[in-house]
């Protein structure tokens, strides 16, 4: 049995945004919700959220459903991090949010919005042994007073280690079932067949599954993947030089600068020199001189 990898964009679309009861198992494993609180039922809404105005900048995510209670959830997978993409997911939760009324609706209307992103990338070094991160509108210095409303969650996958989460099976199945099935993949962990859900996930994206238009832009996204981290890490790597070079620039003029006033203070002392030919020979000012 081969398999396809269940992060590019078609097949996690096709496993997350044609299953109703797949999303449902994915978020009550992954979203950070307490007793009674479960997702029960979904619909699916548009992916693409159109800006009210042709200013405004129009954005799509990979799945975009409500459920029985008004809730709406985003589910993105993002194979390269950067910066924009956490400024962007702030964005199409907050219009996910606001665009729940219509004029003159009361805001006690509103139902959160919770955004999963699941980033196929380290972007927390400093955290090696947090992967899972999870924000909310919360008091500084009383975290237990929250305001609903936006939940921003992010899912670092390469930091996943399967080790010992009995007490949350289906988050572990889910997170294998993203980290370990692949192009390479033969044959699926056992653990992971016998789960009914998951089971399903995989019969998907069996490559059998998938006729040869579709294998063709599997395989384009793998080759857009390769060209953009390509063109990020040398994105990364110039700015690194060029920051290194503006520090040293950065450097040396206020060693120059500090040198300058030095032989301003000795000329001024010792020759009774004017202070414009001082200026003169230091390229500082007459009133950077005046004050020495």
């Amino acid at each position: 049995m081969k398999y396809l990898d269940p992060k590019t964009d078609l097949t996690f679309k096709k496993v997350f945004g044609e299953h109703p009861d797949l999303i449902i198992s994915l978020l009550n494993a992954l979203l950070p919700f307490d007793p009674g609180q479960e997702v029960l039922s979904v619909e699916y809404l548009t992916g693409e959220m159109v800006p009210e105005t042709p200013m405004r900048k129009d954005t799509v995510v990979d799945v975009r459903c409500r459920d029985n209670r008004g809730r709406q959830f985003l589910v993105e997978m993002q194979m390269i991090w950067s910066s924009e993409f956490l400024q962007r997911v702030l964005f199409n939760a907050g219009k996910a949010y606001v665009r729940q009324l219509d004029k003159g609706q009361d805001y006690h209307l509103l139902q959160p919005v919770y955004s999963l992103n699941l980033v196929n990338e380290i972007f927390e070094p400093d955290l090696p042994d947090c992967w899972y991160h999870n924000y909310g509108m919360a008091h500084s210095l009383h975290p237990d007073k929250v305001i609903e409303g936006l939940h921003l969650i992010f899912v670092e996958l390469p930091k996943f280690k399967p080790q010992n989460y009995s007490e949350k099976r289906m988050q572990v199945l889910w997170l294998r079932f993203l980290t370990e099935i692949g192009h390479d993949t033969r044959q699926a962990p056992d653990e992971l067949l016998a789960d009914p859900h998951v089971s399903r996930a995989l019969e998907i994206v069996e490559e059998s599954a998938f006729d040869e238009a579709q294998m063709y832009e599997y395989d384009r996204f793998w080759d857009i993947v390769r060209v953009e981290r390509s063109y990020y890490r040398e994105g990364e790597r110039k700015g690194r030089a060029e920051g290194r070079a503006e520090g040293l620039e950065e450097g040396m003029a206020r060693g120059e600068a500090k040198r300058n006033l030095e032989i301003a203070r000795s000329l001024k002392a010792l020759s009774g020199m004017d202070v414009a030919t001082i200026a003169q020979i230091t390229g500082l000012t007459v009133g950077d001189i005046e004050v020495l």
